[in-house]
């Protein structure tokens, strides 16, 4: 006779995007989980761009200033939080508040590389709340 279960589960879920896994003794490999490129189906030319893009702004800092240093290290965590293996939104939202409130002039930019195709696509990659809470942050 088969091992019987000895124990009865239930499991519910809701917005689940992509696999899961349920049961006992089960053994899963996960290679490329969550990584920017081809297994997010962004290419690197794709990526190119938004460098560029980011590039593009990190030219518009005022080279005087009390609030050019900070903006292009906010730029730098802003490029890193939309390309990591899972786009990080808080980041997202602070640097877009910093440059609305500190330095007005570029915050039309920032919100532009937050609607940028690229991180559009990252963001959707990863699915679930996450692409749920990007859609929040950039309508919002």
């Amino acid at each position: 006779m088969p091992d019987e279960p000895t124990d009865v589960r239930s499991l519910r879920a809701r917005d689940i995007s992509g696999q899961a896994v349920v049961g006992d003794g089960n053994h899963v490999v996960v290679t490329g989980h969550g990584a920017a490129g081809p297994a997010a189906g962004v290419t690197e030319a794709q990526l190119a761009a938004l460098r560029a893009a980011f590039a593009s702004v990190r030219a518009e800092i005022p080279p005087e200033g009390p609030t050019a240093d900070r903006a292009a290290e906010l730029l730098d965590e802003l490029e890193e939080a939309v390309t990591a293996p899972e786009t990080d939104l808080t980041t997202m939202g602070y640097v877009r508040r910093w440059f609305a409130t500190h330095l007005p002039a570029l915050a039309g930019s920032v919100a532009a590389l937050l609607v940028h195709p690229v991180v559009a696509q990252l963001a959707e990659a990863a699915g679930g709340g996450l692409a749920a809470g990007y859609h929040d942050l950039v309508n919002g």
